[in-house]
């Protein structure tokens, strides 16, 4: 594991002090992983409805033929290759 030092104001050095002790965190490193992770899902989350707005907005739905089901089986059958010949 990699650290990381970073400089804070005293007022904020005092705040996540008082965070680990309250929030059951063992130490000041397990909040600061609890606040990124909180992040990464945050923004994950924010890109996957961005995705379903967008999915939304591109037109009416279409049926799905046999030809586009055959397409879809093609390119998953060529991505498994792809991997396996890794």
């Amino acid at each position: 594991m990699t650290s990381i030092n970073i400089s804070l104001p005293d007022s904020m050095r005092t705040y996540i002090e008082e965070q680990v002790a309250q929030g059951g965190y063992s130490t000041v490193s397990e909040y600061f992983r609890q606040l990124i992770r909180q992040d990464q899902k945050r923004k994950a989350t924010e890109r996957l409805e961005g995705m379903l707005l967008e999915g939304l907005e591109s037109g009416n739905a279409t049926a799905m033929t046999e030809e586009d089901w055959m397409e879809i089986r093609q390119a998953v059958r060529s991505r498994i290759s792809k991997h396996q010949g890794l």
